[in-house]
């Protein structure tokens, strides 16, 4: 596939990308190089390197150099926000931007990492949020943008539940103060007490993630109803340990690699006007997981 871009590479090529730092482990150039193959578009999509103390200069050359479009990941996705000529509302709530679109000269910023929670919940578990009790697990970046996007979805209810209690109630209370959706903050000492009500627990921590595959979220997997959807949107391995415990006691279980496949997609359509060959996305990824 490479090849196929290098011998294809002309003045018209346009161009997509990635900035983050560190960036050599993305997979999404992979994922979205696959997808524009697939699609016969003449665009080529790049990783850059790019230090927090250029993020600026890195956003201004979107614009002098003509990219259509970048994904943005750790560390950048806050500190953009205040390059960009607008930023989608969603993305202003969760307070981070992960896709920048140049829309004629303007960039405007979306969050679509949330939305890709959403996509694979819905395709790849057959779950409909609305009316659901959801607890999560994390007080990061990805639970602000899981759970916000679950909260304008109409569910039930949220628990936001963190090693910090201070930081989920937190979170907690400006889910609930910008959206109207009942939450509440807890600390992961009082997880228990939330298990027994949830339809569905979403892991956005990193506890699984390569290499400390041998970490868990403190969860007691037997507390939840049997008909609870155990999510992890760590990706990498493909099952996480919560995963594996989750299938083990016979819950259903949606692992990460959907999500990542999802938010790129949803990127993809936003630059292209396009619709996003999702399984060939999933394919490449799980080709370069397996590679690593």
């Amino acid at each position: 596939m490479p090849n196929r871009f290098a011998q294809c590479l002309t003045g018209h090529t346009g161009v997509l990308g990635v900035i983050g730092d560190p960036i050599a482990h993305s997979l999404s150039p992979a994922m979205h190089n696959a997808a524009l193959q697939a699609l016969d578009k003449d665009y080529i999509y790049v990783p850059f390197a790019v230090s927090p103390l250029h993020v600026q200069e890195a956003v201004a050359g979107v614009k002098a150099l003509g990219i259509k479009g970048i994904n943005v990941t750790i560390p950048h996705k806050v500190a953009v926000i205040d390059y960009l000529d607008e930023v989608d509302p969603v993305a202003q709530l969760i307070g981070a931007v992960n896709t920048i679109s140049n829309q004629a000269g303007r960039l405007i910023g979306y969050n679509t990492d949330g939305y890709g929670f959403l996509r694979s919940l819905q395709e790849e578990a057959g779950r409909d949020p609305e009316g659901q009790k959801v607890v999560l697990l994390g007080a990061g970046g990805a639970a602000r943008a899981v759970g916000f996007q679950l909260a304008l979805s109409k569910i039930q209810s949220l628990v936001v539940a963190n090693r910090t209690e201070s930081r989920a109630l937190a979170l907690a209370a400006e889910i609930h103060e910008q959206t109207g959706c009942p939450t509440v903050g807890s600390g992961l000492d009082s997880l228990d007490s939330h298990l027994s009500a949830a339809d569905i627990l979403i892991n956005t921590t990193s506890l699984g993630m390569y290499p400390q595959i041998t970490t868990v979220p403190p969860v007691e997997i037997e507390h939840l109803p049997p008909t609870a959807l155990v999510c992890d949107i760590v990706y990498n391995p493909s099952e996480t340990l919560l995963i594996q415990k989750a299938a083990d006691s016979g819950r259903a279980t949606l692992p990460g690699l959907g999500m990542l496949a999802y938010q790129g997609a949803a990127a993809l359509e936003l630059w292209l006007q396009v619709k996003a060959p999702i399984d060939v996305m999933k394919t490449a990824l799980r080709m370069q997981l397996a590679s690593q």
